[in-house]
């Protein structure tokens, strides 16, 4: 698979954007994405898409598309995560009433070679390495569908194994939105830089908001004496500065995750040839020779270090850009995720033909 590197650099446009900021990124958006945006809302207006996002585990096809989702709107686009909706049954099995209606939906749509129990009862037992049926799968995100108003969708976790790569193709007519055009968006992250997510990321125990040590930092980072560490303080004012913890294993990075990395692998490169259906192919990291032919240095993802001080017993803050080695050993820049949105957004365009 070769994905090309989309230029998002702009001859005329000069001004820096600060990314982290909503109001900035809606300034950045038009700058760099205008025209576009404006067929996009004009075709959105009165018409959907489904659109299936394949990458490699932690490759951020969440913050993809949240940040679509911020510049169309919620009443217009919406994200599915196949993960959140099982995870979300789950927690509906404890709830009597909710049970109830979930197995009343699934008689009436359900078909598949084990029983409505039997696959209930393998959702709840299931670890996170097992595979749920696909037609129960299936089941459940019409379910999800169904119970929203009709809009884009982007789908996240569906197909997760080889041979649901056919069901994707006639997706669009099991959930009845037979006339929206489908595509597929293929994203290509380094693993240095999964590697590099995974290990350095943290949560707020309270309101769960994803960060990085190395990578995507609050306003306040504290020093452990003791261990001798530094960690995150949550940004969010309810959580009053609580520290932002790792979990278990994410200190071996992606060796943990090995074998879901080369599936995801397997299945990139076989939608990559399939004929008949269009492809949008996100590429998140430029080579660092090419950097500024390419991107504006504000687009390049930072990479944070930190020292203590002992004599103001505070917490220096060192930033500079990050350089990764690509999956072919050559240094590159990992980018933000605008500037990958960007590329998306005029892909999309070109793929719907506007």
């Amino acid at each position: 698979m070769k994905f090309p590197i989309h230029q998002t650099k702009i001859k005329g446009v000069t001004q820096t954007f600060d990314l982290a900021d909503p109001k900035e990124r809606k300034k950045y958006f038009e700058a760099k994405a205008g025209e576009e945006i404006k067929k996009l809302e004009k075709y959105l207006a009165e018409n959907t898409f489904i659109a299936y996002l394949l990458a490699k585990k932690n490759a951020g096809k969440g913050t993809y598309t949240r940040l679509f989702i911020e510049i169309f709107g919620e009443e217009r686009a919406a994200h599915i995560s196949i993960g959140d909706i099982v995870r979300t049954v789950h927690q509906e099995m404890g709830d009597e009433k909710k049970k109830k209606e979930l197995l009343e939906f699934l008689k009436r749509i359900y078909r598949g070679y084990i029983s409505v129990e039997e696959a209930i009862k393998a959702l709840l037992s299931r670890d996170t390495k097992s595979l749920l049926p696909t037609e129960f799968i299936l089941a459940l995100v019409k379910r999800e569908i169904d119970r929203m108003e009709r809009k884009a969708l982007f789908v996240d976790g569906f197909p997760r194994d080889l041979d649901q790569i056919s069901y994707s193709l006639f997706f669009r007519e099991l959930i009845d939105y037979r006339e929206d055009p489908d595509f597929f968006i293929l994203i290509d992250v380094p693993e240095a830089v999964i590697d590099e997510r995974l290990k350095n990321r943290v949560g707020c125990p309270t309101c769960q908001t994803p960060r990085n040590l190395k990578t995507l930092v609050t306003k306040s980072v504290g020093y452990d004496q003791k261990t001798k560490q530094f960690f995150l303080r949550c940004d969010n004012p309810k959580c009053k500065g609580k520290r932002m913890l790792s979990k278990e294993g994410d200190e071996l990075g992606i060796e943990a995750v090995r074998d879901r990395l080369d599936l995801d692998e397997k299945l990139m490169k076989q939608t990559f040839s399939l004929h008949g259906v269009g492809k949008v192919l996100l590429r998140n990291a430029v080579p660092a020779k090419e950097k500024d032919k390419y991107v504006d240095d504000y687009e390049i993802t930072p990479e944070y270090s930190y020292k203590w001080d002992p004599k103001t017993k505070k917490v220096k803050v060192i930033e500079k850009p990050w350089i990764v080695k690509d999956d072919k050993g050559i240094p590159s820049y990992s980018l933000l995720a605008p500037p990958v949105v960007v590329s998306m957004i005029k892909q999309i365009v070109d793929v719907l033909d506007l």
